[in-house]
């Protein structure tokens, strides 16, 4: 009962910070040199007809009665109309979040079967050969740009080596699944469309691991710093004196307390997986959050700005108090009132 209201508490927090985020650009998008209006029609469309459009669209208010209302909009549902594809940027989000969706979640389960092993491996050779590897592969994966994994890993397992396919969501000649969630490999699965959910995964195999690569850098570092720290504590040390075995002292009782930092790592990385990979998703093509903030923003299409903003809070804030969940379930000492 304490957790549920503390769940509710949260959800009523997350209001006020969508309010202050929705006034902060708000301010911002209305500060930027550009005219939508302009970038809309082009710098030569006649006067009367920029004046006509800005009407049309409210611009030519007062920006508090803008923003009031943009908040009465907000409030029934309505995120505005793309200025880029005049088409509802509820619609434009419906289309290109379960792309970043199902590729974030991919590239997060990679960098957690990678990263926890890793650093746990890392752990416990502390200072041998293992650790080494470990480090050096952690490394990489916080230092290298993506772009260059993705076009190092591209140009080896695409074009030279033929072992995997090229960029895109499917092959040319693959037919897509019906449309049930929006994420290709599920819909797929769903519709038991098997050749494609197999030419989907493939897929989604290099941008899953260019994106899930530096993920798994920090996971594997974080995870490898914990459980070296908790494996110097006196209950530890009291188990392997009691003859615990070793892999039960480190899995049951060690590395159950590490994974608290470690979990903050991954919520948080996974919300900014989800707020866009804009390069990964740039280079393989991929139709996603990424690439539609970047051609909104580039044509100053403030409404959709605003959409992907909100969207992008909504996933942080969910992404937060899913981790101060599992901070219960991992350390029973926690409480919530």
């Amino acid at each position: 009962m304490n957790l549920l209201r503390y769940v509710a508490r949260r959800a009523g927090l997350t209001v006020f910070v969508i309010f202050g985020i929705t006034l902060i650009t708000f301010v911002i998008s209305h500060v930027v040199p550009a005219d939508p209006v302009v970038s809309y029609l082009g710098e030569h469309a006649p006067p009367d007809l920029v004046e006509k459009v800005r009407h049309q669209m409210g611009l030519d208010r007062p920006r508090h009665i803008q923003y009031l209302l943009y908040l009465r909009d907000l409030i029934h549902g309505n995120l505005g109309v793309s200025i880029m594809d005049n088409r509802p940027v509820s619609r434009d989000l419906a289309q290109y979040l379960p792309a970043t969706v199902e590729l974030s979640t991919a590239a997060m389960v990679v960098a957690i079967v990678i990263g926890v092993p890793t650093g746990i491996v890392s752990a416990l050779y502390k200072d041998r050969w293992p650790d080494q590897v470990a480090r050096v592969f952690a490394l990489g994966g916080t230092s290298l740009p993506v772009f260059y994994v993705a076009l190092l890993l591209l140009g080896l397992l695409y074009s030279r080596l033929g072992i995997l396919p090229g960029p895109g969501q499917l092959g040319i000649y693959t037919p897509p699944p019906p449309h049930i969630t929006g994420m290709v490999a599920v819909d797929a699965l769903l519709s038991g469309s098997w050749a494609t959910l197999g030419d989907a995964l493939q897929h989604l195999i290099l941008p899953a691991f260019v994106l899930g690569y530096y993920s798994a850098g920090l996971i594997t570092r974080m995870t490898r710093g914990s459980l070296l720290e908790v494996l110097r504590q006196d209950y530890v040390r009291t188990a392997r004196a009691k003859g615990v075995a070793e892999p039960r002292v480190v899995l049951r009782h060690a590395l159950r307390n590490a994974l608290l930092p470690t979990v903050t790592v991954i919520g948080l990385t996974y919300g900014g997986l989800l707020s866009g990979a804009v390069l990964t998703e740039t280079i393989f093509s991929w139709p996603g959050l990424g690439r539609y903030v970047t051609n909104s923003m580039i044509s100053v299409d403030i409404p959709a700005v605003l959409g992907v903003t909100l969207v992008i809070a909504l996933i942080y804030s969910a992404a937060n108090l899913i981790v101060d969940v599992l901070y219960a379930y991992l350390d029973p000492q926690i409480r919530y009132t």
